[in-house]
């Protein structure tokens, strides 16, 4: 079992032993070092973080255990219960909060569980933040509140609401003409927040919904992370239903994927492409991915007049460079869409309400839109770790050996070939060694990735 301790919060497996894995001990624990870091940043007499969770099974004991921490350091609390990684960002904002904290571990599978963590704005904490948190927490140098000084919990489940009033007011979401459209839409909610927040969305703009694991029941029907193995069912339902596209998000609702009309993938890659494709055709700008993002979405933002620039892997990492570029939107090729125009965070449902506008626009079907773009495939494969593995030894062997390739190293080793690249770098929320690749098909995409998969692990004595 794992316990994952970064800049980026405290995730594990939950069972097992303190410190080995996300117990209630290590929930408190990181509880109250966040607790702690939200009252050093500025003195005052009324703390508050809003805090909301996923489906999880585990969430509603660990949620407890973190408001209950907070209220023990004087901190109050705007409970969101049920809710989606976005919805959260959005309302620490909104409440005038002084942070927010999100239990979920986004894609992983039901036995794991975090603490995702929000500044005052409500964006991921920075390297140096994250790093202070990681000290007190291991410094356990906490101070708790007397009982007259004691913080409150007060409940409130109206920010799904909000988060999707927010949309409809953005200028580019136009909601009229989705709704002339008449989509019908499958959407496939893995039994957790998106199988309440989608639907909520979707009737609103008008859209008629065939729900697929849609009850938050935290029992994950199939792996959770939205790629094409893991979605047999929502392929073969989107064929059934005869409906113009399916939907997928992850457990918390900032990972989007579209199924098109034929029932093939559009391509978690290409979400960000048609939603920059459509916003840049209205609004000239930059684009912003990371270095395992797809090639698609610099040739879409040059289209355009724009410049496109990767970042470091990472939410934070790709917020940081849009707000230094001055990006229109951005995101991650994993289906992660971030508009500024709402908030700096990966929002599945703001992305769904612009691609839908983008396609009332078209008279293509998804299928057709996809085809209309750069043509790139990817390959996502992946090595795991064993305590004793030097990964960064091994990073170094790569990047030796291909040195003529003047390889990156803002993240891992990038490569970058003359029609095809690849990317490898160690995961910052799971034990392994993460293997991307792109190339002009699928097949050399697939053995390109296995041909570094048998290079590290020659290296690695496997």
């Amino acid at each position: 079992m794992t316990l994952i301790k970064s800049i980026s919060g405290i995730r594990g497996t939950i069972g097992g032993s303190a410190g080995d894995n996300l117990t209630p001990i290590d929930a408190v624990t990181y509880a109250a070092a966040y607790g702690t870091w939200i009252k050093q940043q500025r003195e005052k007499t009324n703390y508050k973080v809003v805090v909301g969770r996923d489906a999880r099974i585990s969430g509603p004991m660990i949620q407890e255990l973190v408001m209950q921490t907070l209220i023990g350091m004087g901190i109050n609390v705007v409970d969101l219960e049920l809710s989606t990684t976005p919805t959260v960002e959005v309302a620490v904002p909104m409440e005038h909060a002084d942070g927010g904290i999100i239990l979920t571990a986004s894609h992983n599978p039901k036995q794991w569980n975090a603490l995702k963590l929000l500044n005052a704005k409500g964006e991921f904490l920075d390297a140096a933040a994250g790093q202070e948190i990681l000290d007190i927490a291991s410094n356990q140098d906490f101070d708790f509140a007397a009982v007259d000084d004691l913080g409150e919990i007060n409940k409130n489940q109206a920010y799904m609401d909000l988060h999707i009033d927010e949309i409809l007011d953005l200028d580019l979401v136009d909601a009229e003409a989705i709704k002339k459209a008449g989509f019908k839409v499958v959407v496939d909610g893995v039994n957790s927040s998106g199988g309440v927040a989608v639907p909520l969305l979707l009737d609103r703009l008008g859209v008629q919904t065939v729900k697929l694991f849609c009850e938050p029941t935290g029992h994950f029907p199939h792996n959770p992370e939205p790629l094409k193995e893991h979605l047999g069912d929502i392929m073969k339902a989107v064929i059934d239903e005869r409906a113009d596209f399916g939907i997928v998000v992850d457990p918390d609702v900032d990972r989007l994927a579209f199924i098109s009309e034929d029932g093939s993938m559009f391509g978690e890659e290409y979400t960000l492409v048609a939603v920059a494709d459509y916003i840049l055709s209205r609004v000239p700008g930059n684009t912003v991915s990371n270095l395992s993002s797809s090639r698609a979405l610099r040739d879409i933002t040059e289209k355009h007049g724009g410049q496109y620039f990767a970042s470091a892997v990472g939410e934070v990492n790709v917020v940081t460079m849009m707000k230094e570029k001055n990006a229109v939107i951005g995101g991650e090729g994993n289906g992660g869409i971030i508009y500024p125009e709402l908030h700096y965070g990966r929002d599945s449902l703001v992305g769904i309400a612009l691609f839908l506008t983008h396609l009332a626009y078209q008279t293509k079907t998804v299928s057709e839109l996809r085809a209309s773009y750069p043509s790139y495939f990817m390959s996502k494969k992946k090595i795991q770790l064993t305590p004793e593995l030097d990964v960064d030894g091994i990073l170094a062997g790569i990047h030796s050996k291909y040195a003529a390739e003047n390889p990156s190293t803002i993240d891992g080793v990038k490569i970058d070939f003359a029609d095809s690249w690849v990317h490898l770098r160690k995961s910052n929320t799971e034990p392994i060694i993460r293997i991307y690749t792109e190339a002009p098909s699928a097949e050399a995409a697939d053995a390109l990735a296995d041909r570094f998969i048998g290079e590290l692990s020659e290296l690695a004595g496997l």
